[in-house]
């Protein structure tokens, strides 16, 4: 393997041509007429124009990108995450055209790109699941006698996609038609596809998901768990590794089960297995994600690995270079998204320049970024700007340098998710890991921030005044004798 396209743009894309620089590998970009100035074009070996702004009018052109990829001889296709990460079509095209697609093969991302079909594969295993719909429904009646069956309160689902759309929490039979025609709608818009499936909704649930990395001859290994629970829309903000909450046994467990749900689709490459864990420490499949995830980079410093490294390698066809009994959790890791949003603001994105952009430097901070200073945040792309990322011998460590980072992070010209990283590392709940996927519901509010930064701002003042107190008490001002 001697050249590698990204079919992918910001961050990722950078990450990806850093591991393959260091491996020798050459590196082609892609980019729209956005990011013509964008740091992975110049990052790359390579450069090529595909489209305009709009993803459907470059990005998402697989065709175009495989057209490309042959055109400058390229060995393989790492297709980072989005886009086309979890294109089932997309990776059997690379296939058909002889590129290497740097991920599993088009079967396993057809099987758990459905949520339902995913179910159905791993049954046989004797995974935990939550109750619910075996099959994809969307006759309302129908799914109203289901829901009273399984008992309120319930869980609507898109089956074709993720993201928290299409996604409704039911209360109670009243509100249970017009939640579903709302679940059908937003799925049809957002995948295409409007089939909804059905579940128990699990209360004060966390959100932990487990790396695995599976070979081509048979090897599979999970690389510990991340908690995730700390969400907004349904999404991640927050990432660490390990949890606060798993015991030993517990996370053997989950990850013997994450080695099966893998195993049930001839899994190969990097993927995510996410769980969903109640109150009890019971824990339940949830669906696995067929790529690279953008919390990554807390496994690889608590295991000292480099999965990009890995997933090239098995792509390669190599045997894994690890093994299970060789894998140890060394420290914690915590990773904030930094995305171009307003959190006094229900977290909607914030356009416009970036007049300052300065990182924070450090031993143990770590930034994967795609921006700089006097760049637009176009609006066609999700707005994460970077992930700012700490590691500590332990989880108070990772945390108070996450703090320390943060405060070093410099940004204007837009509104960040960055005071949202100060407000959760500094609140009580998270800092006991005694929280859950409610932790934004329960305790965020603009209003707590705004109080939150007030009282900071206060603190800060009377420090400066004292200290200007102090100053002056100590100040002696030299008499010049020959004035006198």
């Amino acid at each position: 393997m001697k050249k590698i396209l990204i079919a992918n743009r910001g961050e990722i894309a950078i990450r990806v041509m850093q591991t393959a620089k260091k491996m020798g590998i050459k590196t082609v970009a892609v980019y729209s007429t956005a990011d013509r100035n964008a740091p992975h074009v110049r990052f790359a070996d390579q450069a090529v124009l595909i489209g305009e702004a709009p993803s459907n009018q470059s990005y998402l052109l697989g065709n175009k990108i495989i057209e490309v990829a042959k055109n400058l001889n390229v060995d393989a296709i790492h297709p980072g995450y989005g886009f086309l990460s979890e294109n089932a079509d997309f990776a059997e095209s690379c296939e058909k055209n002889n590129l290497i697609f740097i991920g599993p093969k088009s079967k396993a991302i057809k099987i758990m790109g459905s949520k339902l079909a995913a179910k159905e594969a791993v049954k046989k295993y004797n995974i935990p699941m939550v109750p619910g719909t075996e099959e994809a429904i969307t006759d309302i009646p129908q799914a109203k006698e289901i829901a009273k069956e399984i008992g309120f309160p319930i869980l609507i689902k898109a089956s074709a996609g993720g993201g928290g759309k299409g996604m409704r929490v039911v209360e109670n039979e009243a509100e249970f038609e017009s939640q579903m025609q709302r679940a059908i709608s937003e799925a049809q818009n957002a995948f295409g596809d409007g089939a909804v499936f059905i579940e128990k909704y699990v209360t004060s649930p966390r959100h932990i998901e487990i790396q695995i990395m599976a070979d081509t001859h048979g090897n599979v290994v999970h690389l510990f768990e991340r908690e995730c629970s700390i969400q907004r829309r349904h999404q991640k903000v927050i990432e660490e590794a390990p949890s606060a909450v798993l015991t030993p046994e517990l996370r053997s467990k989950m990850g013997e089960a994450a080695i099966k749900v893998a195993k049930s689709c001839d899994y190969v490459g990097a993927g995510t297995v996410e769980f969903l864990l109640d109150d009890h420490h019971n824990f339940y499949f949830l669906e696995m994600n067929t790529r690279l995830q953008v919390e990554h980079p807390v496994t690889e410093l608590i295991t000292h690995t480099d999965l990009v490294e890995l997933q090239i390698c098995v792509a390669r066809g190599e045997v894994l270079p690890i093994n299970q009994e060789n894998l140890k959790i060394n420290g914690h890791a915590l990773e904030l998204r930094v995305y171009a949003e307003d959190p006094l603001n229900d977290f909607l994105p914030s356009v416009g320049n970036l007049e300052v952009y300065k990182l924070p430097e450090g031993k143990n901070i770590r930034v994967d970024n795609g921006f700089e200073q006097g760049m637009d945040i176009p609006i066609y792309y999700d707005p994460m700007l970077s992930k700012l990322i700490t590691y500590g011998k332990t989880r108070e460590e990772a945390i108070e340098l996450m703090l320390t980072a943060i405060d070093n992070y410099q940004i204007a010209g837009i509104e960040t998710t960055l005071p949202f990283g100060t407000f959760v590392c500094e609140h009580d709940a998270f800092r006991s890991g005694n929280f859950n996927t409610h932790f934004v519901k329960k305790y965020y509010s603009p209003e707590a921030l705004i109080n939150k930064q007030k009282e900071e701002a206060k603190i800060a003042a009377l420090i400066a005044v004292k200290k200007y107190l102090e100053d002056k008490k100590t100040l002696r001002i030299p008499v010049n004798s020959e004035q006198n």
